[in-house]
């Protein structure tokens, strides 16, 4: 027997259709005046709709030809409405048919019973016309949605599996290029130093043999340091390669900031008295930094080198240390003499700075982006700037596993 209600408050509707229709409807009803009912209505409003009286009827026709919406009657012979729902919902096909509910019963735990095994809305018997309306409405609105929504999805996937594939692609080619470049630069560097030793081992031999004057002993000078910044040159420009290149072969471990310091202080000693600079005294620094001893000793004296190169002869390079936030430490190197000119400031750690002048008859090498590429790699920052009187401060900040540095 059905649940069904005597009156319906539906008000007559004119006897036409709409050519396309809105949506495919399959009224569920043993009741033949309600299937006349509801149909006569959706119909109205441009629906496509397939009257069935009975669940058998109504899980055959939604196999048949799956519809948009199903309006499903609870009580009914043979197989009531929460039957033919948990039938829907188990079949992978048609599960995600929404289902509304039309019903006389009217006890809260029908309702939840309903609502449990795959429905999406409850309407009471009798019901009015425009209620049953609103509320298929709704559900065709949200099926159009997430249907929009699904297609929006899969444009997003589709956006970013492709994306993915350039940026593999993309990864491919540098990575090629990375080799290719390594490779050219160590090839380079090869062909460069053998006959460039060669050439100067000559040089240096005939110049040894010539007779000594004043000149000649100038000209010797000029030459030694020439060669030196040649084979400098040279040699920095392969370590920028290996730390772009092949920066995980460089692993951080602690190390004693003062073994860094004496060791850079050691390396850029020579450079420094060749210009007349000394290296002003420095407290200890009784602290571990994270790093690679050697690397970090290469950019502190670097940027030693850097010093004196704005340090007037018989000027000192001044090294401090001081705590920093976050567990670091920072080390200040300054100098007094020269400032550094506008232009270059913002580019002082650039590898194209390098032909830069910053003296008559002198420029800046490669020291600050060596050292700059050093210290970033064990999570560190350098900056430098002007200061007045004219001079400049470098300050270098390093990750040390100890805390805040104490001096």
């Amino acid at each position: 027997m059905s649940d069904d209600a005597s009156s319906h408050d539906c008000p007559s509707r004119p006897a036409h259709t709409v050519p396309v229709a809105r949506g495919d409807i399959v009224i569920v009803d043993d009741t033949p005046a309600n299937l006349e009912v509801l149909a006569g209505v959706l119909k109205a409003q441009g629906y496509r709709v397939r009257p069935v009286p009975s669940g058998r009827l109504a899980l055959q026709a939604a196999e048949n030809e799956p519809p948009d919406l199903i309006l499903l009657d609870i009580v009914m012979p043979e197989m009531d409405g929460f039957e033919v729902c948990r039938q829907l919902k188990a079949n992978e096909a048609l599960k995600g048919i929404p289902v509304i509910f039309l019903s006389a019963l009217r006890d809260p735990l029908d309702k939840v019973k309903a609502f449990s095994v795959g429905g999406v809305d409850y309407v009471t018997k009798p019901f009015q016309c425009e209620e049953v309306q609103a509320r298929v409405d709704i559900q065709f609105r949200v099926r159009r949605l997430q249907a929009e929504l699904e297609r929006h999805n899969r444009h997003l996937e589709e956006s970013v599996r492709q994306r993915t594939r350039e940026l593999e692609q993309a990864h491919e080619r540098l990575a090629i290029l990375d080799k290719a470049k390594s490779d050219f630069l160590n090839l380079i560097a090869h062909e460069l130093r053998t006959p460039l030793s060669g050439i100067l081992g000559i040089a240096e031999l005939v110049m040894d043999s010539s007779a000594s004057d004043p000149i000649d002993d100038e000209m010797r000078s000029l030459f030694r340091v020439a060669r030196a910044r040649m084979l400098a040159i040279l040699d920095d420009a392969l370590l920028l390669t290996r730390l772009d290149v092949a920066n995980e072969a460089f692993r951080s471990a602690p190390v004693p900031l003062d073994e860094v310091l004496d060791a850079a202080v050691e390396s850029a000693a020579g450079f420094a008295h060749a210009r007349e600079v000394c290296f002003g005294p420095f407290p200890a620094a009784d602290v571990r930094i994270l790093g690679e001893r050697k690397l970090l000793a290469k950019a502190v004296s670097s940027l030693l080198e850097t010093a004196v190169k704005f340090s007037n002869p018989g000027g000192n390079v001044c090294l401090s240390c001081e705590p920093a936030p976050a567990g670091q430490v920072q080390i200040r190197v300054t100098a007094s003499g020269r400032a550094i000119p506008d232009a270059l400031v913002p580019r002082f750690f650039e590898v194209f700075s390098i032909a830069d002048p910053i003296t008559p008859g002198g420029d800046l090498g490669l020291g600050p982006p060596v050292a700059n590429r050093i210290i970033r790699l064990f999570g560190g920052s350098v900056t430098v700037e002007n200061l007045s009187p004219p001079g400049i401060v470098l300050r270098i900040v390093l990750r040390s596993p100890d805390g805040l540095a104490q001096q």
